[in-house]
């Protein structure tokens, strides 16, 4: 159940391309996984690639103030890319995976599973951003991460606030199911999504949400809007627009699906800024 005292007024999201989303909370500014080079090729360990095929609508230089970067995970370029690691140099926080934490150093934390951390609201009162389970791959956990590694999604709650979730690199609708089950219902998910998807792993399927499961996933959460993102920019995501749009449909979930537009920065406004 939602904590008392909670809002659902909506918050507004800009999404730049990729798992990249900028959003204004409780007054302090969080961005998602920043990944911002340009198209191209980005080699990985062993033979694989991965291929960025369009640019992000914006830059850093477009963001404005970031108090803190939501990093589901540090080791993949399509959710880290190396503009996006120069940028956490001048963001005070960045909350991440526990291995992550200690990898990135500096002002970067780890999370672990139901891990809250709380912050420190303009005008008074506090955030906490609480870190959730998250499985990048089909399978048991402890089958997925070594080969794909340890991804954190996050659940924001605060006072007068609506409840948000950030997936993360998430395959698993059981953990979505136990998610839900700690903090729902939710009134904005920020779903990762389009089927990601490598020949080499896991017999090529998904390793992160497809439009389908995004869907059900909008259901067991009962979220009232959801805002997917990474499934546009990358030659590896299999799924697009269309899809998301399709599957909400065919779910009756259209009118929850709202795809991020939000113009420019300037547009992305604070919700519950009254201290």
């Amino acid at each position: 159940m939602a904590a008392a005292g909670t809002t659902h007024e909506q918050v507004p999201v800009r999404v730049f391309g990729g798992p990249t989303a900028l959003f204004d909370y409780g007054g302090l500014r969080f961005l998602t996984d920043p990944t911002f080079d340009a198209p191209g090729d980005y080699p990985r360990e062993g033979s694989r690639v991965l291929t960025k095929t369009a640019s992000s609508s914006g830059g850093p230089a477009d963001l404005g103030r970031v108090d803190v970067v939501l990093l589901s995970h540090d080791e993949h370029p399509d959710n880290l890319d190396d503009s996006g690691r120069a940028l956490l140099a001048d963001v005070p926080l960045t909350l991440t995976t526990p291995d992550g934490g200690r990898r990135l150093g500096g002002e970067a934390r780890g999370l672990a599973d139901w891990e809250p951390v709380e912050l420190d609201r303009p005008g008074g009162g506090t955030i906490t951003v609480t870190g959730v389970p998250a499985v990048h791959g089909p399978g048991a956990r402890e089958e997925v991460e070594p080969i794909t590694g340890q991804v954190v999604g996050f659940v924001l709650t605060g006072e007068g606030l609506p409840t948000v979730y950030v997936s993360g690199d998430n395959a698993s609708l059981d953990v979505v199911k136990e998610i839900a089950g700690r903090s729902g219902p939710v009134d904005t998910a920020i779903l990762f999504a389009g089927a990601p998807r490598f020949p080499a792993l896991f017999g090529g399927a998904p390793i992160v949400l497809d439009s389908a499961q995004a869907a059900e996933a909008a259901g067991i959460l009962g979220a009232r809007r959801v805002v997917p993102v990474h499934y546009e920019g990358w030659a590896h995501f299999t799924e697009g627009r269309e899809d998301l749009v399709a599957a909400f449909t065919a779910a009756g979930l259209a009118d929850r699906l709202d795809l991020g537009d939000q113009g420019d920065v300037g547009d992305v406004g604070d919700v519950g800024d009254q201290g």
